[in-house]
């Protein structure tokens, strides 16, 4: 097995350690600093037997299974593959062995997006995303140390806080001026031949070549019609992560080589200068570069621009007194999440407060462990006392009846006094959902019931 020492991903991890950190290694490996190569034949063997071999089909297995996910075009969930690969596992072995698999389609799955358009999931069978899994744990190791230092998404040890304190720091140090850039419909325009040019140059492995291949060609399900790709790697899948930084590594390489500081999450890249003028030469060079991979900068959403005024990864910038540069969500993640809080609790259904807050706690625990970053005490204050005040009005509405609000603000030990002041008004349920009322359904009484702080 032949393999430079090289790439990086992660819907999951890989099981093995990495060199470095996941930080790229120094130089570029020659061609003849590569080890000799082997027989075709036998380097297939080599890296499809570990792909394969029992323990890392196991351990795929669990990571598929824990990740849970929708059937694909063969309609069959977890329990039903796992039943149906009792007798079919030996089979599909033998012909990944042979390169002679034949992947399912994905099938198409569209998931609004807050303008109003739609992202593309592909969502390949349940057979064949352990497959992907297994080739992944075995790729990655190999192959995300050779990636750049400034690419953080989808990569083991890296998160998306990465980027963002590294942007923050770039600013900080005086480049306050972005590049930002966004690639229209970046997963849904990857060219196969490119993509797979580029692969070639890191895995001499003519086998497992052909079976990532198979998987990019095998096509996408609208409706009852297949669709044949020679472009796209339809998000959903565990490969595709990975596919994507490997082909934008190239672009990280020639700003590196040019010195830029720049900062990348998947496909949303940020190049930091200290002029609009600088920011125009690079926003030139990037479209160069892209052009040269087949794809197209979205000139709509993207800009050379102050820092100060753009959003990266959910977060935004701001300058504080005695220019300390800070960090704060989005006025677009805000309202996002406004927007998400209200279908979460909105008014009718019948339920209860405990059962509002159930999957209202589960959504503010993950919100707030991503924009945790964010310093900005003020605004969690203002979101915290929105949000009491929504589920006051909640719980106004349950009770309705002036009768009924009376008598169960005096169980909860509100004064006779602020009972009858709250039920005088019982049809006004924004309106009376606060001043007197917030006596009553205090901060400690969410507390009691689950519902998270964020100030």
């Amino acid at each position: 097995m032949s393999m430079r020492k090289a790439l990086h991903q992660m819907p999951a991890p890989a099981g093995r350690a990495t060199v470095g950190d996941g930080e790229a290694v120094s130089g570029v490996v020659s061609d003849e600093a590569r080890l000799p190569r082997r027989d075709t034949e036998n380097a297939v063997q080599a890296l499809l037997e570990q792909a394969l071999a029992r323990e890392n089909m196991q351990r795929a297995w669990k990571r598929v299974k824990a990740n849970k996910g929708a059937a694909g075009v063969d309609g069959m969930d977890i329990a039903q593959t796992r039943r149906y690969l009792t007798n079919a596992r030996p089979n599909i072995r033998n012909q990944l062995m042979a390169c002679t698999y034949r992947p399912s389609p994905v099938r198409r799955v569209g998931i609004p997006k807050p303008d109003g358009s739609e992202r593309e999931l592909g969502i390949p069978t349940v057979v064949d995303r352990p497959i992907q899994q297994a080739v992944l744990q075995v790729l990655q190791p190999l192959i995300d140390p050779t990636f750049s230092q400034h690419s953080h998404g989808f990569r083991p040890g890296r998160r998306a806080r990465d980027a963002v304190l590294a942007a923050q720091q770039h600013v900080q140090d005086g480049y306050r001026i972005v590049v930002d850039v966004d690639l229209e419909k970046f997963f849904d325009r990857v060219n196969h031949d490119v993509l797979m040019d580029r692969l070639r140059k890191r895995i001499d492995d003519a086998g497992m070549i052909r079976l990532i291949r198979a998987y990019l060609n095998a096509g996408i399900m609208r409706g009852a019609v297949v669709a044949v790709r020679v472009e796209g790697t339809p998000q959903g899948g565990p490969l595709s992560p990975l596919l994507a930084n490997v082909l934008l590594d190239e672009v990280d390489r020639e700003l590196e080589c040019r010195g830029q500081r720049f900062v990348r999450y998947a496909d949303d890249s940020n190049v930091y200068v200290r002029s609009p003028k600088a920011g125009e030469r690079v926003m030139a060079l990037l479209k160069r570069l892209y052009d040269k991979l087949h794809l197209k900068i979205n000139e709509s959403k993207s800009a050379v621009a102050s820092a100060f005024g753009r959003k990266f990864l959910g977060y935004s910038l701001w300058a504080a007194p005695k220019g300390e540069v800070k960090r704060a969500v989005s006025k677009k993640a805000l309202a996002t999440s406004k927007q998400r809080i209200r279908q979460l609790t909105r008014r009718s259904g019948g339920r209860g407060i405990p059962q509002v807050i159930e999957p209202l706690r589960r959504y503010m625990l993950g919100w707030k462990a991503y924009f945790g970053l964010a310093q900005t005490p003020g605004v969690w204050r203002k979101l915290d006392e929105w949000l009491r005040h929504r589920l006051r009005a909640i719980q106004l509405k349950h009770w309705r009846r002036g009768k009924t609000i009376y008598r169960e603000l005096l169980a909860l030990g509100a004064s006779a006094k602020v009972a009858r002041l709250v039920a005088a008004n019982s049809r006004r349920w924004w309106h009376n959902s606060r001043m007197a009322l917030n006596s009553v359904l205090t901060i400690a009484y969410f507390d009691r019931l689950g519902l998270p702080r964020l100030s």
